[in-house]
């Protein structure tokens, strides 16, 4: 778990030094790591064409939601810190629950009631902080949470291959699906898609794709809910730090404010969760 966090929060990192379109880097990352997640999966023993016409279809919608996620994200990284970007990328954490609510039909303890409060006034405090330095990072911040939000969807389609799948082979099978969408999307923005350096590119399949996605999707299941949140602040810790070194993206005071209370947030929600352990064998963006 901790392996996944700190591999995933070196994302945003090589989304910004690629010399392609932020979308186009996603694909890249996908289109990369794609190969040797399918061999791995193999060697693993999946076998594909056992799949039921239904398990496929929640595959493709996986990796179109997945493929969103990613673009959004990526448009986001560039437009405001490194530390918000991963925090609100990976916001799916909290909304999850909601979702849990909504097929219990029960309204939430007051655990969780409290965590999406501390969320709301933590995000609310790092977006108004993210204007006052540069109205950009606003815009930069909403798109990173509109990337939690279709990561929410990907969560949900995952829990449910996941129930019938391996992890490995889900993971594969959900990243084909998220090529073509990312090639599109990012043909659409017209976006430069070849690189003339390819250095930032691998290192973002193998760094956050392969060690990170597979690290997760292995430890997601292993461990309690409550080191799984605790775990997931390693994330915008080290993203932080990387910026704070790199670019000098120096967190303020309401920055820490911030973060801390999304940070609550977290641990909260870990240590109540809305819904059936077994959700939580999906991954959690990186």
């Amino acid at each position: 778990m901790a392996v996944a966090n700190i591999a995933l929060a070196f994302g945003p990192w090589f989304v910004r030094v690629a010399d392609t379109g932020p979308v186009a880097s996603a694909f890249w990352r996908i289109t990369l790591a794609a190969p040797l997640l399918c061999v791995m999966a193999l060697a693993g023993g999946a076998r594909p064409r056992r799949l039921g016409p239904g398990l496929w279809i929640t595959l493709a919608l996986a990796g179109i939601a997945f493929a969103a996620d990613l673009g959004s994200w990526h448009l986001g990284i560039l437009r405001t810190t490194l530390a918000n970007a991963t925090l609100f990328g990976n916001c799916a954490v909290l909304i999850f629950p909601l979702y849990g609510f909504l097929v219990a039909r029960r309204w939430p303890a007051r655990g969780q009631a409290a965590a999406l409060l501390l969320a709301l006034a933590g995000g609310g405090l790092l977006m108004g902080r993210s204007y006052d330095l540069d109205a950009r990072n606003l815009a930069g911040d909403l798109l990173c949470l509109l990337a939690g939000v279709l990561y929410t969807a990907y969560f949900i389609l995952m829990t449910q291959a996941r129930r019938v799948m391996a992890p490995l082979s889900s993971l594969a099978l959900s990243t084909l699906a998220s090529i073509l969408p990312l090639l599109g999307f990012a043909l659409l923005l017209d976006e430069r898609v070849m690189p003339q350096h390819w250095t930032p590119l691998v290192g973002l399949a193998l760094v956050s794709q392969v060690l990170g996605q597979g690290c997760m999707i292995y430890a997601l299941g292993r461990l309690s809910p409550l080191v799984i949140g605790i775990a997931l602040l390693i994330q915008p810790m080290v993203a932080g730090a990387i910026g704070w070194i790199v670019y000098g993206e120096r967190l303020g005071a309401p920055d820490l404010v911030g973060a801390a209370l999304v940070a609550a947030a977290l641990v909260l929600v870990a240590r109540r969760p809305a819904v059936a352990p077994t959700a939580a064998d999906a991954h959690v963006q990186g």
